[in-house]
């Protein structure tokens, strides 16, 4: 192509940051457009009275990921970013008030399930040798290359990956898996949880999802000096240093078309022409408004699936320092396969929810007044389909505080100096996220984990899609590997650095 290739993305997401660095890299004129004031997405952060919470993501796995990115922009990402490794990636409290570290050293965490549970160290060996091998036989293919790319699927390595697929376990669901290397109900429901990690039900998922502890424990979860919102930001100042043009508080109302080829973005009264446009907002989201057509293939195959959770999030300011707890903390429920199909059958938010407790300020210490504790609290939830949020919230509210104070022996309430609420239609709101579903399409079948959104369309020319309902997925490094894969698919499209 002779002339300099406009590309426009639309949403300032890590993927959408992710593909303009390397899209600027590349010779592109790049311009990203936000329709909130600052960029991260769901990767977001906020400050008041006081406290400052993260109001997404808050643990970073596979940093070489992000590393590259540093690197391939000729930078040292240790003068962006300090990274933290983790040595207890998260403190578990079951209803029967057992407690159980989650090491992130496996042999430790081996010693840990083997004096607090029936389990032993053998089996927590094994289990890691079989997770280690889904990642080993899967993530080239899978995770680190478009395998609906043809000149990927069919490529040698491609084609060994397909011949050992027994070894990805897709036929079996992740609390089958599970249970077949535990016989401690505890640790079973441990492991299963990892399917929230991608919106999805372990009774449900198939057990290849099993790739997410290799990840966590032997690749290493880390925390970031001055919060995950570090990241999104750190990303913003070196692609504006790499020359992508940012355009904050612009909302985009569509993307236009003619002839199935796409051809420019409508913001307000404005148009902009573009070669290529990227979309890292959720692709149910991209085809209902921004398309504003649901009748392609993508789109109909896309719409067949079943979405993925939500979350309610309450973001509270606590008085005290509660010792017991830890950066990463977990609070089962009773009943994990009650839970998930409240969630998932009956669309409703379970009577026994999971809930999720992270302090930043335990690590970043400014993120809370001094004998103040800031608690991301979350459970997850469906998406929005009409409930009553409005009451959902305080009866959830209610549930998580009598669960709390009756496991860490404290009024809980009566500590919270400062609250706000995230709800699915608030994450709808502020992310572009149907229903605030937050991974798009959740992974509850043998295949749908394998179908998630293309990276570039089989419907539209010129439109490429990233983010966390992309492939290949959902959680920082798989989000940032999705603007990349968007990326290198426009510069072999458009011949840019050729």
């Amino acid at each position: 192509m002779a002339a300099t290739p406009k590309i426009a993305i639309i949403g300032s997401g890590l993927g959408g940051l992710s593909a303009s660095i390397h899209l600027a890299l590349a010779g592109a004129k790049v311009t990203v457009y936000e329709q909130n004031p600052n960029p991260g997405g769901k990767a977001g952060e906020f400050q008041e009275n006081g406290f400052r919470f993260d109001t997404g993501p808050s643990l970073l796995t596979m940093p070489f990921v992000l590393k590259e990115i540093f690197e391939s922009a000729g930078k040292n990402i240790n003068d962006y970013l300090t990274l933290n490794k983790l040595s207890n990636l998260c403190k578990y409290f079951y209803p029967d008030g057992s407690i159980l570290n989650a090491y992130s050293d496996i042999n430790e965490f081996a010693n840990e399930i083997d004096r607090t549970s029936g389990d032993t160290v053998g089996q927590v060996r094994r289990y890691f040798r079989y997770c280690r091998r889904i990642y080993e036989t899967a993530a080239g293919l899978f995770l680190f290359r478009d395998f609906r790319d043809p000149a990927n699927f069919f490529s040698l390595p491609a084609l060994r990956t397909l011949f050992l697929i027994h070894r990805i376990d897709p036929f079996r669901t992740m609390h089958g898996a599970n249970t077949s290397f535990f016989s401690d109900p505890r640790i079973v429901q441990l492991f299963d949880r990892y399917a929230t990690y991608n919106g999805s039900n372990p009774y449900e998922a198939p057990a290849t999802l099993n790739i997410i502890q290799h990840v966590e424990y032997a690749l290493g979860g880390y925390t970031v000096t001055g919060g995950i919102y570090e990241v999104p930001k750190s990303l913003t100042k070196l692609a504006k240093g790499s020359g992508v043009t940012f355009s904050f508080n612009t909302k985009i109302d569509r993307i236009i078309y003619r002839n199935k080829s796409v051809t420019a973005i409508k913001t307000g009264d404005r148009t902009e022409s573009y070669h290529a446009i990227i979309s890292n907002v959720d692709a149910g989201f991209t085809y209902k408004h921004l398309l504003q057509n649901e009748s392609g293939k993508d789109a109909r195959r896309y719409f067949k699936q079943d979405p993925s959770s939500s979350a309610l999030v309450f973001y509270w300011g606590v008085k005290g320092t509660f010792n017991r707890l830890e950066m990463h903390n977990i609070f089962f429920s009773k009943n994990y396969k009650t839970e998930f199909d409240s969630i998932f059958n009956k669309h409703s938010c379970p009577g026994d929810p999971t809930v999720y407790v992270y302090i930043s300020s335990r690590i970043n210490t400014s993120d809370a007044p001094p004998g103040y504790e800031n608690w991301f609290v979350m459970i997850n939830t469906p998406p929005d389909t009409g409930q009553n949020w409005d009451a959902e919230i305080q009866r959830m509210r209610k549930i998580i505080l009598e669960k709390l104070s009756s496991i860490l022996r404290t009024n809980i309430g009566s500590k919270i100096v400062y609250e706000r609420v995230l709800s699915p239609v608030s994450i709808q709101q502020h992310t572009g996220s149907l229903g605030g579903s937050l991974y798009g399409i959740s992974s509850n079948s043998r295949y749908s984990a394998f179908l998630r959104q293309p990276i570039s369309s089989r419907d539209y020319r010129g439109l490429y899609f990233c983010g966390g309902s992309t492939h290949p997925g959902g959680g920082i490094p798989l989000v940032l590997l999705s603007g990349k894969l968007a990326a290198a698919k426009i510069m072999n499209d458009y011949k840019i650095g050729k």
